[in-house]
């Protein structure tokens, strides 16, 4: 097995320990709280913090900051390196730091423009307000433990970071459990177990960075070259990334006017989407990034076109089967894994149509992954602004088409059309992502594997036509035990996934012709 092959399994093994129990931690949220007024409470005051999270940690700073890191490994040596890293983390802490003050004074105002329909329920935007000053503070600790995590993989310690994520879970599982009957309003623990969790994961990183010898010490200075390069390119990447945070916020605004779970409802379709986005896009994205960023900065054209074709080839390998099972199953997935105690069948169906919605989509929320790093590798953060800025207004657009008519119409299910056009305008911005690339010259297709296209279709087919076939009826689905319904969505999942290897092999795929050559 190849480098980058095995570099990408292990970051997708330790995401997978890391998703599991996400699930487990989903499930008890589901079953200890259900999907009501004081859950949309809490995941609108996790998701604030997130929203600058992604903006600071693993969006426009891991994006500017890692192609910088390769640049001085490659060029400068390690007395520079070592003084980037010093310099970088103390401009961070400053900033941080700062941010954080302002979004706990100013918690009030934040819940009401970002949820102002919480206001429509007595006691929900008080609530809201009280623990997004508690899980604020998440912020500065995750955003240190990303550049943490931004040193390990561009050295190749990729499984450190991606395992770091099981402590928000166990934090999160330990609050449901143990810490929500000593609060008045139980579900307050979980905001402290956010903020737990934010100190666990930037301690667990510290010790790896130390042995590393990489642990920077903190130091601020305006003119340092390097620390300016990084914020030049975190601008307009800043802008790319809160596109998507600014299409997630706009959800939830209007969702919050929605009938009373519908946040929830969003929230736990959103999950069990990001369990392959995770183990195969972002995996995927976090092994190339620094592999391209140290191609461009080699010259090396053609190494960088195998890195991204090879990323493309195996991403749809896994993408496509995945969302056809998501969507196929999204309720035989819901009611085994959270429909029991507070989370009823109810609950289910929809949160089921938002995870199929979602689902739609997960072929391009992956490109998204995969296609971005070709610019960012590159040091170009503009190109992938533009074309987010376009998926943007695309998504406030659909929003309205979708959700108005909809809603108005007094069907139920209108929260799922947030995630329909959030599906939609992301198979925009990945189709405008590699329009790009192909016109900039950066990429090339590689020549195609024999039979990949016939042989993935084929199988694809194949696999949807029986799990229609085997699946049972919805209904059923809440008259069965749990262990009943575990064994028959096992086999239904093992039924799917064999039929489609099975017919990939007999199309002539194997193994072999999805590994990645370093030479």
């Amino acid at each position: 097995m190849n480098r980058i092959f095995r570099s990408t399994a292990i970051v997708s093994g330790m995401t997978l320990i890391s998703r599991i129990l996400g699930y487990l931690r989903d499930m008890v949220l589901a079953v200890t709280f259900g999907a009501g007024a004081t859950t949309d409470a809490f995941f609108v005051a996790f998701r604030i913090p997130n929203f600058f999270r992604r903006l600071f940690a693993e969006g426009a700073f891991s994006q500017a900051f890692v192609p910088v890191f390769a640049e001085y490994r490659e060029k400068h040596g390690r007395v520079a390196l070592r003084d980037l890293l010093d310099h970088t983390a103390g401009a961070l802490f400053t900033a941080l730091t700062l941010v954080t003050l302002v979004g706990v004074l100013a918690a009030p105002w934040l819940i009401w423009v970002f949820a102002p329909g919480l206001a429509q329920a007595e006691g929900r935007q008080d609530l809201a307000v009280q623990m997004l000053r508690i899980t604020f503070p998440y912020l500065l600790f995750i955003s240190l433990t990303a550049m943490a995590a931004g040193i390990l993989n561009s050295i190749g310690r990729f499984a450190v970071p991606a395992f770091t994520p099981v402590f928000l879970n166990l934090a999160l599982i330990a609050a449901a459990l143990w810490g929500a009957p000593l609060f008045p309003e139980p579900i307050v623990a979980l905001a402290w177990g956010v903020f737990l969790a934010g100190i666990l994961q930037l301690a667990f990183q510290v010790p790896f960075l130390m042995r590393a010898g990489l642990l920077p010490r903190p130091r601020f200075r305006r003119a340092h070259a390097g620390v300016r390069k990084i914020v030049r390119l975190m601008l307009p990447a800043i802008l790319g990334t809160s596109v998507v945070q600014i299409n997630l916020l706009v959800d939830t605004v209007i969702a919050s006017f929605l009938v009373a779970g519908s946040i929830s409802w969003l929230y736990f379709g959103d999950r069990f989407v990001e369990l392959p986005l995770a183990l195969f896009g972002i995996a995927i994205a976090t092994v190339i990034l620094p592999r391209l960023s140290g191609e461009h900065s080699r010259a090396d054209q053609a190494a960088f076109g195998r890195t991204l074709d090879w990323a493309l080839r195996l991403s749809l390998l896994v993408a496509l089967p995945a969302t056809a099972g998501l969507i196929v199953l999204s309720v035989p997935i819901l009611a085994t894994l959270i429909q029991y105690s507070a989370f009823t069948e109810h609950d289910t169906r929809m949160a089921a149509m938002a995870l199929a919605a979602y689902g739609l989509g997960l072929p391009a929320f992956i490109l998204i992954k995969i296609l971005a790093p070709g610019f960012f590798a590159r040091q170009d953060t503009k190109t992938p602004v533009k074309i987010a800025v376009i998926a943007m207004l695309a998504n406030m657009v659909l929003n309205l088409l979708f959700v108005l008519p909809w809603y108005l119409s007094g069907i139920p299910g209108a929260h799922a059309g947030l995630a329909l056009a959030t599906s939609a305008s992301a198979y925009l911005n990945a189709g405008l992502l590699y329009r790009g690339l192909l016109r900039e010259g950066i990429y090339q297709p590689g020549p195609a594997l024999p039979h990949f296209r016939v042989g993935l279709w084929s199988a694809l087919a194949v696999m949807v036509a029986l799990l229609i076939l085997l699946a049972p009826g919805w209904d059923q689905w809440s008259d069965w035990a749990a262990t009943q319904r575990g064994m028959v969505l096992f086999g239904l999942i093992a039924a799917g996934s064999g039929s489609f290897l099975l017919t990939l092999w007999l199309a002539g795929l194997r193994p072999r012709q999805f590994l990645l050559h370093d030479a």
